[in-house]
């Protein structure tokens, strides 16, 4: 359980700094995704990343079975 947490930890480190030091154009498409739902109106924001949550879920569904399957 140990080393899992430090990869998972390491891992999320290393996210950071790509977002940190990346330049934004790399990254701003997230989050404005083809199916995420947003609504301005006058006073009003809403706004839902469907999309880019489904492809998180996808992502870290994938990381966990890479983990569960080579038993680290």
């Amino acid at each position: 359980m140990a080393r899992i947490l430090i990869i998972i930890g390491a891992v999320l480190l290393v996210a950071g700094l790509i977002i940190q030091f990346a330049p934004p154009r790399w990254w701003q498409w997230f989050g404005r995704l083809p199916g995420d739902i947003r609504v301005e109106k006058e006073n009003v924001r809403i706004y839902f990343p469907w999309v880019s949550m489904l492809l998180i879920s996808l992502i870290i569904s994938l990381v966990l079975t890479i983990f569960k399957r080579f038993r680290f």
